[in-house]
């Protein structure tokens, strides 16, 4: 049967009609026109250059209240603490809360839930900020709304419920990501080492060239004494005495 009230959902609509659908739920979490999730029992945060062992980054199990970030120029998948269900007569629409965008974290997952669908919601979403993001678990950082379709859908989810986040979104950035903020310390760092390496080779050639001229000076006083002593003219010999022939022995 064809509905003619196909629109998005008022608050008072929501509170009516969520209890069912999103577990658990809180009353006091509509905002609006929509509804605010929370943070679940898992993440995952891809890994960057300060990783030892990329390939060791896995999900992380959240207690509650456990804090983690994500850095800057990083993807992070966030799984909700709550099971979200959808009716087949109804379409829901997922973001997350200004506040948080202003940080620069961007939702890069999609942007709507599917008819039929039930199960926690995993959002992807990249760091586009020159910060690291602080959350927790707990956090109530994404919004959901609901809109009514005009009649109930035969093209719906049918399926188990969605629990955890699939290892296979994971598996397309388990590899470490180079940010802009991890190039740009590279750069500065081979930059710095280059600058070292460059102040040291001068250095090292003001030290030859200051032995050079000292050893050329030597050189040039040797032989400017050499030719001196070459060159100056000698003294005569002194004059020797003329004696007079002496007479044979034992002649008168």
């Amino acid at each position: 049967m064809t509905k003619t009230n196909a629109m998005f959902w008022s608050g008072e609509t929501l509170r009516d009609r969520l209890a069912p659908l999103i577990e658990p739920y809180a009353p006091e979490r509509v905002d609006c026109a929509a509804y605010t999730l929370s943070v679940g029992p898992e993440i995952y945060v891809s890994p960057n250059d300060q990783t030892a062992d990329p390939t060791t980054v896995t999900v992380r199990k959240l207690a509650q209240g456990d804090a983690f970030t994500i850095p800057p120029g990083q993807f992070a998948f966030l799984l909700t603490e709550e099971i979200v269900s959808v009716p087949a007569d109804a379409l829901a629409f997922i973001s997350i809360r200004a506040k948080i965008k202003f940080r620069g974290l961007v939702n890069v997952s999609g942007f709507h839930v599917d008819p039929g669908y039930r199960g926690q919601l995993t959002f992807a979403v990249f760091n586009a900020g020159p910060v690291a993001i602080h959350l927790k678990r707990g956090q109530p950082i994404f919004l959901i709304w609901y809109a009514s379709l005009d009649r109930e859908s035969a093209f719906k989810k049918d399926g188990a419920i969605h629990r955890g986040i699939d290892p296979e979104v994971i598996t397309g950035i388990s590899g470490e990501l180079q940010s802009f903020a991890g190039l740009s310390k590279k750069v500065k760092d081979v930059d710095k080492a280059l600058g070292d390496r460059i102040h040291a080779i001068e250095r090292e050639q003001t030290y030859y060239r200051v032995i050079g001229a000292l050893a050329l000076a030597l050189v040039i006083a040797f032989t400017v004494n050499w030719l001196k002593d070459a060159l100056s003219p000698r003294p005569a010999p002194p004059p020797q005495a003329i004696t007079a022939p002496q007479p044979p022995l034992g002649r008168p």
